[in-house]
């Protein structure tokens, strides 16, 4: 939700525009800083920004989103399987028009995704449902070295000077089998009848994959092992790969009905489902995907929306539970990375973050924004250690 100054907004970012009365009483009772989620040579995306908040280093343990999202999906990665993000994306005229195929519901990417596998699919490439627009490619042997274009990062780019190039000469028949996939399937989803009748409709087609972010079965530590001050922990998220992130730092995955991922999904159902965890887990991680998405689609009133549902339809109904519970609660509010709206991709600005509990003594931040956040007294905080600082409270 983090973004950067708007002229439509008389200079200010979204946050400091929204009405978001809970998180600025939050920053006002609590303290603040900001962050740097983003290593220096890595990209900023949810992957990479998400494992850093919880602390992890990503010299070690990065490999891509493609794992994280076959744990999530419960698929068991082999040791020679290179699981890879497969986006269903729009294409017109030679363009990537959109990375979510024209907000593409996970019932209809299921039949796109075994019509894919039923032509495409082999002994050695497997395709695999994920959620709405967000699947999974494994390649039995592919190799990781190859680079590969975020379709979220290129909207209205021409996509043939996108496709995967190899980082390696080992890597070049990975490549070149990826892009081939590419443009079968371009061939095979403009004939499959739920295209037919999306063009027949004026509407956007789902028309083509674009796999991304690849990397073998990772090597990572829990939560648990790395702070004996969580004994245990969940993660609630729409989102596939947040919650393989979860399933590896030793979090329980909650699924909460009609967690959707967009600016439609049921923010009451998580705040409730976190207060039943907090019930019994030391550590709550709580993921909202949807001003991502609105920024993603440069749409500034939704991305507005968002923000304000966050606040008072998940943030507010927590803090009014826990607050005067006998145990103390910690309540951290953070960005993952900046989604500009007038940009429409991920950049690897320090975001804002907060952290309040009963007792804690103020700093001078009144507001929570990325401008007022800049004098708060944590000042500004490294990867590691934003959950240092967490994991310090008393």
């Amino acid at each position: 939700m983090a973004d950067l100054p708007v002229e439509r907004l008389g200079g200010k970012t979204l946050l400091q525009y929204a009405h978001k009365p809970m998180m600025d009483q939050l920053a006002k009772e609590g303290r603040c800083g900001r962050l740097v989620t983003v290593p220096e040579g890595f990209p900023p995306g949810s992957e990479v920004a998400n494992t850093a908040i919880l602390g992890y280093d990503l010299n070690k343990v990065y490999e891509g989103r493609g794992p994280l999202e076959a744990a999530s999906i419960g698929y068991e990665m082999a040791d020679d399987d290179f699981a890879i993000r497969c986006n269903i994306i729009t294409i017109e005229d030679g363009k990537i028009i959109t990375h979510n195929g024209g907000n593409l519901e996970t019932d209809d990417a299921r039949v796109l995704i075994e019509y894919l596998n039923e032509h495409l699919g082999s002994d050695r490439v497997k395709f695999i449902t994920g959620i709405q627009y967000r699947h999974l490619l494994v390649i039995k042997g592919g190799n990781k070295h190859i680079t590969c274009a975020p379709p979220h990062d290129h909207p209205n780019e021409e996509w043939k000077p996108l496709l995967v190039k190899a980082d390696i000469p080992e890597a070049q028949e990975t490549a070149d089998l990826i892009n081939d996939l590419i443009l079968k399937s371009q061939e095979l989803l403009a004939k499959h009848p739920y295209n037919i009748a999306k063009a027949a409709k004026g509407e956007r087609q789902a028309n083509s994959i674009w796999p991304w972010s690849g990397g073998y079965r990772p090597s990572m530590e829990t939560l648990m092992q790395q702070y004996p001050e969580i004994k245990s922990g969940a993660v609630i998220s729409a989102v596939d790969l947040i919650q393989g992130i979860g399933k590896y730092a030793g979090l329980r995955i909650i699924k909460v009905p009609g967690a959707t991922g967009l600016a439609d999904t049921n923010y009451e159902g998580k705040a409730q489902a976190a207060i039943d965890a907090l019930r019994q887990d030391d550590f709550v991680f709580v993921h909202v995907e949807a001003s991502d998405e609105a920024g993603h689609d440069g749409d500034l009133e939704l991305k507005l929306k968002t923000i304000e549902y966050l606040d008072q339809r998940l943030i507010a109904p927590i803090y009014h539970e826990v607050k005067d519970w006998q145990d103390d609660v910690c309540i951290a509010v953070l960005p993952d990375h900046l989604t500009p709206v007038e940009m429409r991709i991920h950049v690897g600005q320090p975001v804002p973050f907060l952290i309040w509990h009963r007792g804690i003594e103020p700093d001078e931040v009144q507001q929570y924004d990325e401008v007022s956040c800049v004098n708060g007294s944590y000042g500004l905080l490294k990867l590691h250690e934003f959950m240092q600082a967490l994991m310090a409270v008393r």
